[in-house]
């Protein structure tokens, strides 16, 4: 994934996925055996595999590859590939440190109290551990690329992408209509998808 994000957007994609990467590990592995020993779903303890690499990196990955057939346009799919880390990120940040120390849970859809760790539930402090995983990938875009509207199209795309995660675990993933891989690479597909809508909008 990452020598076809660099060879279509050169290092600074890299750089996105590797804050992405270095975020996900330092999450997953803060006081891992206290949520183990805590959290309801056991797939949050299963080894990462190159599936979930694929569900997570995989879009940005396919948007590195047109970016090497359609090089005049690689603002756009820089723009993408900080929006799929800002939703990995998010969706990763909110999960694992959500699950820690958020206070009060409830299911996304019917904001009932509902149990942490399960599918589609969200805290009030996953969320803003999700927003600043978007704000940190915004960051490092803006740092490289200038300030402007992208910075917060990056955060809106994580946002909305780490939403649909949590709908979607809600819904078909509960139901095992979905596997986890799935949803994570939607949640990533909807993000590059929002980035994609402002960028057209912009143009116009």
């Amino acid at each position: 994934m990452a020598g076809f994000i660099y060879l279509g957007v050169g290092y600074i994609g890299v750089v996105l996925l590797g804050a992405f990467f270095l975020a996900g590990v330092l999450a997953t592995s803060w006081k891992r055996a206290e949520k183990e020993s805590a959290v309801v779903n056991d797939d949050s303890q299963e080894m990462r595999t190159a599936g979930q690499v694929f569900a997570n990196a995989g879009i940005s990955g396919v948007a590195g590859l047109i970016a090497m057939v359609y090089p005049d346009k690689v603002d756009l799919f820089l723009l993408m590939i900080a929006a799929v880390f800002s939703s990995a990120t998010a969706d990763t940040l909110s999960s694992e440190l959500g699950n820690l120390y958020g206070r009060k849970y409830y299911n996304i859809t019917s904001f009932k109290k509902d149990l942490k760790g399960l599918d589609g539930v969200i805290s009030l402090e996953g969320t803003l551990f999700g927003l600043a995983g978007s704000v940190l990938i915004a960051l490092i875009y803006s740092v490289r690329t200038g300030w402007g509207h992208p910075f917060w199209w990056i955060i809106m795309a994580g946002t909305l992408g780490n939403f649909s995660d949590s709908i979607l675990g809600a819904t078909l993933e509960r139901r095992r209509l979905l596997k986890n891989n799935a949803v994570n690479f939607l949640n990533t597909l909807v993000a590059a998808t929002v980035i994609f809508l402002f960028y057209v909008v912009e143009i116009w």
